[in-house]
């Protein structure tokens, strides 16, 4: 029997999947240019009118209009240029008919004011299935991915897309000189009026020195106790936090729970979290609610980080171990602890130096140590005694950057690790002592 085929049988079947892809990809450009163009229309008119300190004039004409006039400005650029939403997307404009150039201007201009009207094509790529951009298609142009698109190579001052980001960057940089007030001029012709804090600075209170020892003393353990009871928390908790090592509908649900708490309490400052605490376990015990507000910030770290870490571990030796006949724990012990311990132990150092700083900067807003001590001279305009506990802190600080650097050099870099084989051997050896599995 003869074979036969319908017509039209070597194109692919409608797929409201991929005119959806289409069209969120064309329409993602425009989408983009007009983000940008507002962007860099807001920015310019607030250079442009510098208003008093306190006001904020973006806008002079109503949004309708701003709107409106930067989407006509997108859909010329999209048809004479490399707007930044093409250049982002990665789409460029094709002249199909291959016309010249002033043959394809009055073309050019069409397509500028009827790309506009891309965002109603919705309607007939959800009713057939299809997406075509029928503006393109009518004026004999088409967009294509960068990748089979021939570029030629321009000076930056030649492309559009270029200057319209250093337009926007310099746009942007005059704002933030105009919010921030930021004068260089003063800078330099004013630091006269720190004549008494240098006077000051220049005669330390060395009488403070053992004070300030002291409490820099219970600033470290400050740091040294929430860095240890984060570890104790984070590293169980990062298994459970780990893509890969939760499975099923019950790990799923763990795991998106597990890493939004995280973020939450990750994105809420110690500073704050010390204030709420000091209220807590009342302002006796500062330096307890320093050490808890520095412990809630190290789990949030710590477990994203171990988690991490467990997320891009090798899984040969996991397999391996598995297609052995070893358990959960023994794949854990022999498979993954051994390509986690020395990354984890990086991330727990570089912790605990982050720790440190911030210990100063918690007993500042209330949480003991140093920190508490320094701000009550600052307050009192005492920088005598205030830059002696300034050098204690500086020096601290030196001495445990240094150590912690050459610690996790010497971690990152000191020895290989084991191979699959020794990973193979030691589980047999286990497996041999515990069941007998290998006699």
């Amino acid at each position: 029997m003869a074979n036969e085929y319908y017509a039209g049988f070597m194109t692919s079947k409608p797929s409201w999947g991929r005119a959806l892809r289409q069209y969120r990809r064309d329409l993602s450009v425009l989408l983009v240019d007009i983000v940008f163009l507002v962007a860099l229309w807001l920015l310019v008119t607030y250079a442009w009118h510098n208003p008093p300190r306190g006001v904020l004039l973006f806008l002079t004409v109503p949004w309708w209009v701003m709107l409106s006039s930067t989407a006509v400005v997108a859909g010329i650029w999209q048809s004479f240029g490399l707007s930044p939403g093409m250049k982002l997307v990665g789409r460029r404009l094709v002249d199909q008919q291959g016309s010249s150039a002033g043959a394809s201007i009055p073309r050019r201009l069409l397509r500028s004011f009827l790309v506009l009207l891309s965002p109603l094509l919705i309607l007939p790529a959800l009713a057939t299935a299809k997406y075509a951009a029928w503006h393109d298609r009518l004026l004999g142009f088409g967009t294509v991915s960068v990748a089979e698109y021939d570029e030629p190579r321009r000076p930056w001052f030649r492309r559009s897309w270029a200057i319209g980001v250093i337009m926007l960057t310099a746009a942007a940089f005059a704002v933030s000189v105009i919010i921030t007030r930021v004068d260089l001029v003063k800078l330099f012709t004013e630091f006269d009026n720190t004549a008494r804090i240098r006077h000051q600075i220049a005669n330390p209170n060395w009488g403070i020195l053992i004070e300030g020892g002291q409490l820099l003393l219970v600033t470290l353990f400050m740091a040294f106790m929430a860095t240890l009871f984060g570890i104790i928390v984070a590293i169980p908790l990062s298994f459970v936090a780990a893509r890969n090592l939760t499975q099923g509908p019950v790990g799923r649900i763990s795991y998106t729970l597990i890493r939004g708490l995280l973020s939450i309490l990750r994105s809420v400052q110690p500073f704050i979290w010390v204030i709420v605490l000091v209220v807590w376990v009342k302002p006796g015990n500062a330096p307890m609610a320093g050490v808890l507000a520095l412990f809630i910030h190290s789990v949030a770290d710590l477990t994203k980080l171990y988690a991490e870490r467990l997320e891009s571990i090798d899984p040969g030796p996991v397999e391996a171990i598995r297609a052995t006949g070893g358990n959960r724990l023994q794949v854990i012990l022999y498979g993954i602890i051994p390509q986690i311990i020395n990354p984890y132990m990086s991330f727990t150092i570089y912790r605990w130096d982050i720790n440190v700083r911030m210990s100063t900067l918690v007993g500042m807003v209330g949480g003991g140590g140093i920190g508490m001590r320094l701000l009550q001279e600052m307050r009192v305009s005492d920088y005598s005694d205030a830059v002696v506990l300034m050098m204690l802190i500086m020096v601290a600080v030196w001495a445990m950057d240094t150590m912690s650097a050459r610690l996790r050099e010497r971690i990152e870099t000191g020895g290989s690790q084991p191979s699959l084989e020794s990973y193979a051997l030691r589980l047999k050896d286990r497996l041999t002592g515990e069941r007998g599995l290998w006699s």
